[in-house]
């Protein structure tokens, strides 16, 4: 072939002579095709451009051509649209169709694009996570003898006996079953105690994940408003009197989202209306371990002032440690121990015995009080760097409680402000917040917002973020 031969010529030529090569194998390389057909390197490389963009090779700047490798034909595309009658045929026309949502949940999980100022987040930024001990504690559990052998299904006895005394009262360790975390513990409680169908009392505003869990189970949430002081036993009352349900869940203890305690003199009361009800009272205790620096002697969970076993009791160490440190219990006594613990069997079998090994070398490890004690000061400190810069740039925000324990603050915005608004508003400015709606079972009384100062590197960063914030509210409301 000589220099004067048509590109299109040279092409058909290599394109038959494909075949010799396998695909990915290199062809010869352009000095070797100028010599071999007698031509010039510039017809050489328009003869390989013309390959390339048939898709039969790939060209690769200082590597030479090589034959593609033939693409997987895609698999045909079915018809899944009988799965929207299969999803939502419940079956019985009494039964509340499960609707299954984790937006509620994802707010909090998602982790924002690089930059963003993470205000939503739902646990302890890594610099306040306990990462060394619990290196540590992994690293010696490993070495136990049997550590990776099957656990008893109840989880560990030693681990069992740690959480009873955490709880005290009339729970022991024969009535405490070790979880795969909170979410987890939460699941096996509602399926345990509410038939799909009922009705199940919740705080309102509360916790979106244990929502969504009990909307999964067919359950219909009922909304019991709370106050400063916790949940109102008034409106309690009158709740189990007009539903009939036989559950209500509540966090006495620095609740999600609004950060109250319940007072002492409701607490005997709740638990008076409940078993006059004859129904449970299932308490999330989750972040007792996340107590601030100031807050005084913690009141004991409502468990322990419960010798009639209306309550369920769910505690959890995820919270104070990591996101995937997944490790907490149920507490009980009586007859409804036995339900939980079939449920709990027949869904995850039990929690990997190595983990539970980890637990018990971390919290019986010195650096598990000091760990305890860093966060109670380090939350303190960002929980009052985010408050002094909320009241100092965005008084129109309404902040009807300070906590002293959790990792958030809970918001009040004004009359007629959008909610939604400011939450895009303030994404684009750089700044993750918690929507309030999601923490509402029925209809909001007004917009709010929940901010995490558990989540951020330190108190440069709230304050970075609250002024973005302000910068998005001016957007918002001009």
């Amino acid at each position: 072939m000589h220099d004067s031969s048509s590109v299109g010529e040279l092409a058909e030529q290599l394109r038959q002579e494909l075949d010799r090569y396998s695909p990915g194998e290199k062809l010869p390389s352009s000095r070797a095709l100028v010599e071999r057909f007698r031509v010039s390197p510039v017809t050489v490389s328009r003869a390989l451009a013309r390959l390339a963009a048939e898709g039969l090779v790939v060209t690769r700047p200082g590597a030479g051509a090589f034959r593609s490798v033939p693409r997987t034909p895609a698999a045909p595309t079915g018809d899944t649209s009988w799965q929207e009658v299969a999803l939502s045929a419940d079956g019985a026309a009494d039964l509340v169709p499960r609707s299954v949502d984790a937006s509620g949940v994802l707010v909090s999980l998602a982790a924002p694009a690089p930059g963003v100022i993470e205000f939503n987040g739902g646990y302890l930024h890594p610099s306040l996570q306990p990462e060394r001990a619990m290196a540590a504690a992994l690293a010696r559990a490993g070495r136990r003898p049997g550590a990776w052998g099957r656990p008893p299904m109840e989880g560990l006895p030693e681990l069992r006996e740690w959480f009873a005394r955490a709880v005290g009262g009339p729970v022991t360790a024969a009535g405490v079953l070790i979880t795969a975390g909170g979410q987890s513990a939460l699941t096996t409680a509602l399926r345990a105690l509410a038939p799909p169908g009922a009705p199940v009392l919740v705080e309102s505003p509360t916790y979106p994940g244990m929502l969504a869990i009990a909307r999964a189970a067919g359950l219909r949430p009922v909304p019991v408003p709370v106050d400063a002081d916790g949940v109102r036993p008034s409106l309690l009352a009158d709740a189990f009197r007009a539903t009939g349900a036989r559950v209500f869940v509540c966090q006495p203890l620095f609740q999600n989202p609004t950060g109250a305690v319940l007072a002492p003199d409701r607490r005997a009361e709740v638990l008076r209306i409940a078993r006059q009800a004859g129904a449970f009272v299932v308490e999330d205790d989750f972040v007792r371990r996340l107590v601030h620096e100031d807050a005084g002697p913690l009141p004991r969970p409502l468990a322990a002032d419960d010798p009639d076993g209306v309550v369920v009791h769910v505690s959890s160490l995820t919270k104070a440690t990591s996101p995937s440190f997944r490790v907490s219990a149920l507490g009980a006594h009586g007859p409804v121990l036995e339900r939980l613990r079939a449920i709990q069997i027949v869904d995850t079998f039990f929690v990997p015995r190595p983990l539970q090994e980890a637990t018990l070398e971390l919290v019986g490890s010195a650096a598990w009080p000091r760990h305890l004690r860093s966060i109670a000061a380090a939350l303190r400190t960002r929980r009052d760097a985010m408050t002094a810069a909320l009241r100092l740039q965005l008084p129109g925000l309404a902040l009807p409680h300070v906590p002293s324990g959790g990792y958030h603050l809970w918001l009040r915005l004004p009359d007629g402000a959008s909610e939604s608004a400011l939450t895009a508003a303030a994404l684009r400015a750089g700044v993750a917040v918690t929507p309030g709606r999601p923490y509402f079972s029925a209809e909001p009384p007004a917009g709010h917002l929940r901010l995490s100062f558990a989540a951020v590197a330190g108190t440069g960063e709230i304050t970075e973020g609250v002024h973005r914030l302000r910068a998005a509210w001016s957007q918002v409301v001009g």
